[in-house]
């Protein structure tokens, strides 16, 4: 953990100099270490007891080589990049407080974490193989991967699916249910060992986009926003941390032009020379040890003499980070997320506040399994997705946005936050802080 401290001292010093601090991150060797250890933390301490909340005791997840199931790509040693033939595992809870049964009815064991259980030469049939498992332990439910509403809870083809009812006996068929809420617990879910880590790499986001927002690597008048997207692009693969979506920088200026959601959430113009006093936004997330960071913070371009930003804009930071206050404060255990999205926006509005919330999960996704807290086109909420409940140890990208008029501007504008957060249970941390200062940028 201490070379990860290193690495963020290094991008303060110098963004040329990151690329030559790639060996202060944690090697391929190290990570592999880590992702191995989560693994086996996560399986031993953490789905038991969420196999047992749901009342599901037996759990088949299978794939086939490059179409992999979203789960099971979150369930395979760091030393697997993907399923490899036909990967079917097989985990069962005896009860009783034994420890889960892990097992890979597959041509390979699963590394240490999924025992061997299927001996081709003995029995050449991989589906009747399968069908020896499950009934040798005689479930009370088989619970597969599949979804109406949820993508990431459903992961088996139709293919696979067809198969595996052909396969299984009259009495066994009848007790196949979807894992939707169980595949959804084991990827929100957060464990005490991925905790540790994942305050550092949020920390990382935030110190690659302190650098961006600097004279470092900004010019006014010369400097493109998409300059500054392929420089936070850049620094990443010299990091050697990956990008699960491609940054955006934006511009919000003393002009004409008025906010447009469709043009800030997928058509931003990305040839646009950054000058003094604009207000300027990135959105930025990156990936490392198989977690995700979602981040979007702000910086004001000084004018000549300006030591700080005009009070307007000051303001308009002050009534986002008020509705990110709002917001978390409704967060509890057992809500689900429209009745969040729908008491945050109606206590913002009775304070003044100008309202669009779209938070997200967060974790082995950006945009994760869990409850659904607003979409920006969506502010009454929405159906399923929204009324799933919040669970204790999940992470959530505090995604959002606050209109304030700024009257030497003639304009309204937006501040769009986004901040990477952790709910206990009880109350919302955000694991590296969060933005309640521009960065600055001199125009001298």
């Amino acid at each position: 953990m201490q070379r990860l401290v290193t690495l963020i001292a290094a991008l303060l010093l110098s963004g040329a100099a990151a690329a030559a601090d790639v060996a202060n991150i944690a090697n391929m060797r190290e990570r592999s270490d880590i992702i191995d250890r989560i693994l086996h933390q996560r399986f031993e301490q953490v789905l038991p007891a969420l196999m047992r909340r749901e009342g599901v005791d037996m759990w088949v997840i299978m794939s086939r080589e490059y179409n992999e199931d979203p789960v099971i790509k979150t369930m395979l040693p760091s030393t697997w990049v993907s399923a490899r033939r036909h990967t079917m595992l097989v985990i069962y809870d005896p009860g009783q407080g034994k420890p889960l049964e892990r097992l890979a009815v597959a041509r390979y064991a699963v590394g240490d974490l999924f025992e061997k259980a299927w001996d081709k030469e003995a029995q050449p049939d991989q589906w009747q193989a399968l069908v020896d498992v499950i009934a040798k332990r005689n479930p009370a439910k088989i619970a597969i991967n599949a979804s109406e509403h949820f993508a990431l809870a459903d992961g088996m083809s139709s293919t696979e699916y067809r198969k595996f009812m052909a396969a299984l006996p009259q009495p066994l068929r009848e007790r196949v249910v979807p894992a939707q809420n169980l595949a959804i617990a084991w990827l929100e879910t957060r464990s005490e060992l991925e905790m540790q880590y994942y305050p550092q790499l949020v920390e990382i986001g935030h110190r690659l986009i302190a650098t961006a927002f600097s004279n470092e690597v900004v010019t006014p008048g010369k400097t493109t926003t998409d300059d500054v997207v392929w420089w936070l692009r850049d620094q990443s693969v010299a990091l050697g941390v990956g990008n699960w979506f491609h940054p955006t920088v934006s511009i919000q200026r003393a002009d004409g032009e008025q906010f447009d959601q469709i043009k800030a959430f997928s058509k931003r113009p990305g040839e646009n020379v950054i000058q003094s006093g604009d207000l300027i936004h990135v959105d930025f997330g990156i990936t490392y040890l198989r977690l995700n960071t979602d981040q979007q913070q702000h910086a004001y371009v000084l004018k000549s003499g300006e030591t700080g930003a005009p009070a307007s804009l000051v303001k308009a930071l002050a009534n986002g980070n008020r509705l990110q206050d709002i917001l978390t404060a409704e967060f509890k255990t057992g809500r689900s997320g429209n009745e969040i999205l729908k008491r945050a926006r109606q206590q913002a509005i009775e304070e003044g506040i100008k309202p669009a919330i779209y938070t997200h999960p967060l974790g082995f996704h950006g945009h994760a399994a869990g409850p659904t807290i607003g979409m920006w086109d969506a502010q009454e909420g929405l159906p399923v997705k929204g009324d799933y409940p919040l669970y204790p140890n999940t992470a959530y990208s505090i995604e959002l946005n606050a209109a304030t008029y700024i009257p030497e501007w003639d304009k309204e504008i937006r501040i769009m936050l986004e901040e990477d957060a952790f709910f206990d249970g009880k109350t919302v941390n955000y694991l590296d802080g969060r933005q309640q200062r521009f960065h600055l940028i001199h125009s001298d």
